[in-house]
C-alpha cells in the first residue's frame, strides 16, 4: 500500500499518517526527517544532501527523490508507506512516477484532506504550548481545564510560535495552492485521487481514511 497524503499546512495530515502508520504498518515518510536521517546516515545522497543544505541552497528534486528511493527500499517500507510533504509540484510528481515505476510500483491512492483557509489560519494562530513539558493547548478548541495553568505538569508559562501568525500562515497557504495544488489534476488523471472533508473530527477523518486504504487494499 503505497499513499501520498495532500493538503494544506495544519490540515491534519501528520496525525492522520501517524495513525495510519500504527493501524496498517505503512511507514510515514516526512520528507524533512528523511533528509536529515539520509545526512545522519553518511551515505552518498546524504553527503549531496548535506553540501547542499551547508551552502544555504534548497535540495533539488533529483536528491529528494533519490533518498525516497533509498528509504523506501528498506525492509521496514516493504509493507508500504505514506509521503507526507512529498511531492509539491507537478515535477516531483512526474519525477517521482518515473522512479516508482522504474521499481515495478506505483501510488496506490493520493489522498487530499481538503480544509479551508480560513479554518487552516484559524486552527494554527490558535495554538500554543506549555513553555516547561511543552503539552500542545488551543485558544479554541484545547483549552487547559483550568486557565493558566498546563494540565500535564502545572506549568504556568506557555509559549506561541513565531511562525504561527495570520500573515505568516497564509502566505504558506498562498504558496500551497500556487505550488501543490495544481498536482490534484495530475492524480486525478491516473485515477487515484480520493478527496477527505477535513473539517470533520479527526475520528471521522481517520474512519474515511481508514475506508480508502482498505478498499485501495482490495482493489
Amino acid at each position: 500500500m503505497r499513499l501520498i497524503l495532500l493538503g494544506p499546512p495544519g490540515g491534519g495530515k501528520g496525525t492522520q499518517a501517524k495513525r495510519l502508520q500504527d493501524d496498517y504498518g505503512l511507514v510515514h515518510l516526512s520528507t524533512g526527517d528523511m533528509l536529515r536521517a539520509a545526512v545522519a546516515s553518511g551515505s552518498e545522497i546524504g553527503k549531496k544532501a548535506k553540501a547542499v543544505m551547508d551552502a544555504g541552497k534548497l535540495v533539488s528534486d533529483d536528491i529528494v527523490i533519490g533518498i525516497i528511493a533509498d528509504r523506501i527500499g528498506q525492509p521496514d517500507a516493504a509493507k508500504g508507506f505514506i509521503l507526507d510533504g512529498f511531492p509539491r509540484t507537478v515535477a516531483q510528481a512526474e519525477a517521482l512516477d518515473v522512479m516508482l515505476r522504474e521499481r515495478g510500483i506505483g501510488i496506490d491512492a493520493a489522498i487530499e484532506v481538503r480544509v479551508p483557509d480560513n479554518m487552516i489560519v484559524e486552527r494554527i494562530t490558535g495554538r500554543f504550548t506549555c513553555a516547561k513539558c511543552g503539552a500542545g493547548y488551543h485558544d479554541k478548541f484545547q483549552r487547559p481545564k483550568v486557565d493558566g495553568v498546563c494540565d500535564s505538569c502545572g506549568g504556568t508559562e506557555f509559549s506561541r510560535r513565531a511562525d504561527d501568525k495570520a500573515e505568516t500562515v497564509q502566505s504558506r497557504l498562498d504558496a500551497y495552492h500556487a505550488q501543490t495544488a495544481p498536482i490534484l489534476p495530475f492524480y486525478e488523471k491516473k485515477g487515484v485521487l480520493k478527496v477527505i472533508d477535513g473539517t470533520l473530527p479527526i475520528a471521522d477523518v481517520t474512519k474515511r481514511l481508514k475506508e480508502i486504504v482498505e478498499g485501495a487494499s482490495v482493489g
